[in-house]
């Protein structure tokens, strides 16, 4: 149902430097690029993605309250190495990795941290060890 998710920046060049480093760790790469700066990001086209951009309307880009993007990945270990990934790039912790709430064939493995300019995104893996 989600095609992709799309997250404004105020620094394009300092977003996509963060962006193509800290997705290039879990496969996804530049898809897309329009002059005026929207850049998408994904594994392939026709999967959900990611985009990042200036405003439309040339007003400050802001992260919401209680706005996040989730990304899904395969392994625990691919949740932490994305989370150390974002705070080498300049992101800030949110909350490190780790079950929330309880072990089992539905455990919630989690990462959380902000981009440089405030965005939340979640790191996730739900299933046992």
């Amino acid at each position: 149902m989600i095609g992709y998710a799309t997250l404004g920046t105020n620094n394009l060049a300092r977003a996509r430097e963060f962006y193509d480093a800290l997705l290039a760790e879990i496969g996804a790469k530049r898809l897309m690029e329009s002059a005026h700066g929207f850049t998408m990001y994904g594994v392939k086209f026709g999967r959900p993605a990611l985009a990042i951009t200036p405003p439309y309307d040339g007003k400050e880009a802001r992260p919401g309250n209680g706005n996040m993007l989730a990304l899904v990945l395969s392994e625990r270990a691919k949740v932490d190495a994305l989370y150390q990934k974002a705070l080498e790039l300049g992101g800030s912790d949110e909350g490190p990795p780790g079950v929330r709430g309880e072990e089992g064939p539905q455990a919630f493995y989690a990462a959380y941290f902000r981009d440089p300019e405030g965005n939340k995104l979640c790191a996730y893996r739900v299933g046992p060890k």
